[in-house]
């Protein structure tokens, strides 16, 4: 059973204490891992943020297999480049905006000969997001994504798929973001017409900051079945420098589809190294 696990007991315990000890606020202003953002402005701040700017976290990680002995071929660099792009101010129907968004996964075998990247994970989309208030009160974020996934393969090693997805990001409180996505998939790829069954069907998850500077979330990919079988993926992370946001990074990647080309294949990872962080939250 999934409750049995002691890493699941661990998260819930902490996403009840969190919840417990911090009330929500009813104040026009969310605190964000120390960094004060008045709602009344959130519109504003909407309309006139750079049009460019991060969607997902951007990081560069080094780690290896948990529970085996370190080697060439099971120690990689994992890193991400994830941006986002408005392409409206808020004109469009129900106060939303288009973006287009675009985000690249890439794992690098450093320690082999040559230093080859084995696999590139290429996922571009556009959709419309939409920010929730209620009562003058920033909420957080609904997203609704037409988006591609595919390795830019061919032959047997190719891979791809097409998402429609739409996901949120809620705050329960300043300390707490609970956050969730679902998807109607197309699968075209030839060679992962099983990818639901690894890569999954949904997702949901939370992101906890109990400490000044210090966060953790943790991510559950719910796999094809009725089965308790998820992805799990938990992150720590340490604001460097209170007014950046860079952060030391430590995430632990337990189950399938960590990448596209060995999706079918178990991994049980922990890596460490950077993160640069989206201002308000994370998209996942």
């Amino acid at each position: 059973m999934l409750l049995r696990r002691p890493i699941y007991l661990i998260l819930l315990l902490g996403v009840l204490l969190t919840a417990l000890l911090c009330p929500v606020t009813s104040e026009a202003q969310i605190v964000t891992d120390g960094v004060t953002i008045n709602t009344d402005s959130v519109r504003r701040e909407f309309d006139n943020a750079p049009y460019f700017g991060l969607y997902k976290d951007n990081y560069f990680i080094f780690g290896t297999s948990v529970g085996q002995r370190p080697t060439r071929e099971n120690s990689n660099v994992k890193f991400q480049i994830s941006f986002s792009q408005r392409l409206t101010n808020s004109v469009l129907p129900w106060n939303t905006y288009l973006f287009l968004f675009y985000t690249q996964k890439v794992f690098w075998n450093v320690l082999e000969n040559s230093m080859p990247m084995t696999d590139l994970n290429f996922n571009p989309g556009i959709g419309l997001a939409k920010p929730l208030f209620v009562k003058n009160r920033f909420i957080g974020k609904l997203i609704l994504l037409l988006e591609h996934e595919s390795n830019g393969r061919d032959g047997i090693q190719s891979r791809s798929w097409n998402k429609v997805s739409l996901g949120g990001n809620i705050i329960l409180d300043p300390r707490l973001v609970v956050h969730a996505k679902f998807w109607i998939p197309i699968v075209d790829g030839m060679n992962n017409q099983d990818i639901l069954d690894y890569s999954g069907i949904y997702q949901v998850g939370t992101s906890i900051t109990p400490l000044p500077r210090f966060n953790m979330s943790v991510t559950l990919v719910k796999r094809r079945g009725w089965r308790l079988n998820y992805n799990t993926i938990l992150e720590l992370s340490y604001r460097i420098f209170k007014r950046d946001n860079q952060y030391l990074f430590l995430q632990y990647y337990n189950g399938y589809g960590e990448g596209l080309l060995d999706y079918k294949q178990f991994h049980s990872q922990v890596r460490v190294g950077i993160v640069i962080k989206p201002r308000i939250f994370s998209d996942y």
